[in-house]
């Protein structure tokens, strides 16, 4: 583990709340568990309009259109993808991506940002579209991904689990799901599905 990574780790680890600390509870030896129950960390910034529109995909519309105005300038083409809704099983890996994305819009808007949590309760026709994110392969080769595989390690650490081994290039598409906690649906979630846990 690189020392920034190591920081990246106590960083967070020493911010979540208490509450939050939901991994005790989920974790086993095969990874979390999962049910109807997900969660997605976000800004706070985009707290007002997940509560009237639900989750959306592709759904921070400023920093995209920020990327875009950027690559424009710079000379470069963009091309907008539309990227899935992106879920875990844990409060506590939610609030970690939550810190991450306040961390990266930080970078372009000005303002105080916080981490924010929210509960996706969904009904067996919508729970059957979650799938692993195999996707995420490519973020946890760099080192962003390093980082969360650090944090992730010290979360099964802390619990009493050694940390886990995991190829990602040969690994079974549910080891991300069970062991990484990554999970992505490809429709919005309407907001009856939400819940806030933390602003």
């Amino acid at each position: 583990m690189s020392t920034k990574a190591a920081i990246t780790v106590m960083t967070v680890m020493t911010k979540t709340p208490t509450y939050l600390k939901d991994a005790q509870e989920l974790l086993s030896k095969q990874g979390f568990t999962t049910s109807n129950v997900w969660y997605h960390g976000t800004s706070s910034a985009l707290a007002d309009s997940i509560k009237e529109q639900g989750l959306l995909r592709s759904g921070d519309r400023a920093l995209k259109d920020v990327t875009k105005k950027t690559m424009a300038t710079i000379g470069n083409s963009y091309t907008e993808s539309v990227e899935p809704v992106f879920l875990t099983q844990s409060k506590e890996l939610a609030f970690y991506w939550a810190e991450q994305t306040v961390r990266n819009r930080s970078v372009r808007f000005e303002g105080e940002e916080q981490a924010v949590v929210f509960s996706v309760t969904l009904p067996d026709t919508v729970n059957d579209q979650v799938k692993p994110d195999v996707g995420a392969a490519s973020l946890l080769l760099t080192q962003e991904g390093e980082n969360f595989m650090a944090y992730l390690a010290g979360v099964y650490e802390v619990n009493g689990f050694g940390i886990p081994e995991i190829d990602l290039m040969k690994a079974d598409r549910m080891e991300y799901l069970n062991t990484l906690g990554m999970a992505y649906i490809n429709v919005d979630i309407d907001v009856s599905y939400l819940g806030m846990i933390i602003a």
